[in-house]
């Protein structure tokens, strides 16, 4: 009996042994086929994002990362999907794509060019200043997360670039809006326009304007003091523009008789030049 016992022990303990071997193998042979269906989904997407069937690149690549969402492939796979989806100009699919990858992967290495990408599908978007003001928004919030929080990558100087133009086209929303007031006679919204230009987007080529804009309407209302503070202000600043000139005249009525007056001697002194060098080349 005892023999037997020790004999049944001993089958117990090999059954089992053999069984944890053979679970051991099934499990790294599943591993390493889950593994090489990842890798065979990404090289997929990439073959079809040369060929240029981009939503079916996107599909392959969101497969390798729904088979293995754990592994390193996942977060490459869901940037390279909303890569695809941005080559041919799915805008708003690369967008969610990417907003799901920052919300998934919020400390992934790589998140400097996630904000940048969606910063791009954004600004790639504004067509009219007049219209596409949440893509405007949107893109400029993107590229300044850029700056502050990754300024030493490669996509801060370009977002610094892309931030002023995006202030211009705001600028020049602004400064569209303000026109329309003054030309209405609607004189509080045209000043608060053109302040917001002065205030918010001074470094752009639309402030001398905004400016002599705040001239003319002061002016027009008969507060004559405000006016020349800002009539000063531009001269401080913008002395040799066209806006200067126009704003100084509003002051000085005999100054534009004078500038045509000038302008009229300029023509014919520069008349007579070309003549005489037309008599050198005969």
């Amino acid at each position: 009996m005892f023999r037997l016992k020790i004999f049944i022990f001993f089958i117990f303990l090999v059954f089992f042994s053999s069984c944890s071997k053979e679970e051991l193998k099934k499990s790294t042979i599943k591993e390493k086929s889950l593994d090489l269906q990842v890798i065979e989904a990404y090289q997929s997407g990439l073959e079809a994002l040369e060929a240029g069937d981009v939503l079916y690149a996107a599909k392959k690549f969101n497969e390798a990362e729904i088979l293995f969402p754990q592994g390193e492939w996942a977060p490459k796979s869901a940037l390279m999907a909303a890569y695809s989806y941005y080559t041919q100009d799915y805008y708003g699919d690369a967008i969610a794509e990417l907003e799901r990858f920052l919300k998934v992967y919020p400390l992934h290495k790589n998140l400097e060019y996630a904000y940048y990408l969606l910063a791009i599908c954004y600004y790639e978007q504004i067509v009219d200043e007049k219209k596409d003001l949440q893509s405007i928004i949107k893109a400029k919030k993107n590229f300044q997360i850029i700056v502050k929080n990754y300024p030493n990558t490669e996509y801060a100087l370009d977002s610094e670039f892309k931030i002023d133009l995006i202030d211009d086209i705001l600028a020049a929303k602004e400064m569209y809006i303000g026109r329309y007031y003054f030309d209405k006679k609607k004189w509080i919204p045209a000043i608060n326009r053109f302040r917001t230009i002065i205030d918010d987007y001074d470094t752009t080529i639309y402030a001398e304007e905004a400016l002599h804009r705040l001239v003319e309407v002061y002016y027009t209302i008969g507060l004559i003091d405000e006016a020349e503070k800002y009539a000063k202000l531009l001269g401080y600043n913008y002395q040799s523009s066209k806006w200067y000139e126009n704003s100084y005249s509003l002051f000085n009525k005999n100054y534009e008789v004078k500038k045509k007056k000038r302008l009229k001697t300029y023509k014919k002194k520069s008349s007579n030049i070309i003549k005489k060098f037309k008599s050198l080349m005969d």
